[in-house]
């Protein structure tokens, strides 16, 4: 279901918080980050640019953690001019309200790294991100994982905690090498109900017919998200995608999830048909999802 929203501006990479008793939707830019704002999840207003950094565009798949009394923005970006989107980078932004303006402190992770997620466990903060990996079985963007020093700090030993197994994951045949086909594992995001550890992410490439959102899951009484071995679901070599596309979308991924009152929802991006080649035409959409251990499942979209 779309989000009752501007359709007629790109919404990629949705990503959405409620903070002081309202709703606010982060979504990709190429000139900056644009925000929008509801005060119930059904109608949301645009509001605009909430942050961009001189020099830089290509504002992909921001995120933002509330910490104390303030808000921190995580997202990638690339220097102007360059064409080469392995420029892209993680750099984090800080605001004391949710509506921004957000401004740049630093960048946090080195080239290529994007689609982050930073999540409180416990006492401790953990960055989820995508990077490349070139030697491997299969190679590609896998996920992985790091603990933070501080909001502004990542450790720097990041952890592959989901990466390809499938050919349905392959985003282009021959892309570095004859032969090498490059896989696409990214846009993680974490969620822990009990001591079950959902790890969404998306397969694959929008513009291919094998785009998907799938999930790993792993189960831990603990608050240690390094020490946890998450699996894909249903396996490592089944393909079987939580949210992929049907009758009336495509190009459904990159999710984020959100509680709303007693449901939980997936909020995704998604495409109606035949816009394919009319730019980015991906728009904010969602649909519940519940739980049953290891068990996700959508609810009718």
């Amino acid at each position: 279901m779309k989000l009752n929203t501007n359709q007629h501006i790109p919404q990629a990479d949705p990503y959405v918080i409620k903070a002081r008793n309202k709703y606010y939707m982060y979504v990709t830019g190429e000139k900056g980050v644009m925000l929008f704002e509801s005060d119930n999840f059904s109608f949301w207003k645009e509001l605009g640019i909430c942050y961009k950094k001189f020099g830089e565009f290509n504002y992909w798949a921001p995120s933002v953690i509330e910490i104390g009394d303030k808000y921190y923005m995580y997202v990638s970006s690339m220097p102007e001019g360059e064409t080469d989107t392995h420029k892209e980078r993680i750099q984090v932004a800080v605001s004391s309200s949710p509506s921004g303006p957000f401004h740049f402190i630093r960048f946090i992770t080195p080239e290529f790294s994007i689609d982050p997620h930073v999540v409180k466990s416990g006492d401790d903060l953990y960055i989820f991100y995508s990077l490349n990996i070139y030697k491997a079985d299969r190679v590609g963007t896998v996920v992985v994982l790091d603990k933070m020093y501080s909001p502004l700090e990542v450790v720097g030993e990041p952890k592959v905690v989901v990466r390809p197994t499938l050919d349905e994951e392959i985003f282009m045949k021959d892309r570095f090498k004859k032969g090498e086909h490059w896989h696409t594992i990214e846009g993680p995001f974490y969620y822990r109900k009990g001591n079950y550890h959902y790890l969404f992410y998306s397969g694959n490439c929008y513009q291919n017919e094998n785009y998907f959102v799938g999930y790993a899951v792993a189960y831990g009484d603990t608050d240690d998200l390094l020490s946890l071995d998450f699996k894909k679901y249903p396996s490592d070599n089944v393909y079987s995608p939580l949210l992929r596309k049907n009758e009336f979308e495509e190009g459904t991924g990159h999710n984020s999830v959100l509680d709303v009152g007693d449901k939980t929802y997936l909020i995704y991006h998604g495409r109606d048909y035949n816009l394919k080649d009319k730019g980015d035409q991906r728009t904010a959409r969602f649909c519940e999802i519940k739980f049953d251990k290891e068990i996700i499942k959508i609810e009718k979209r």
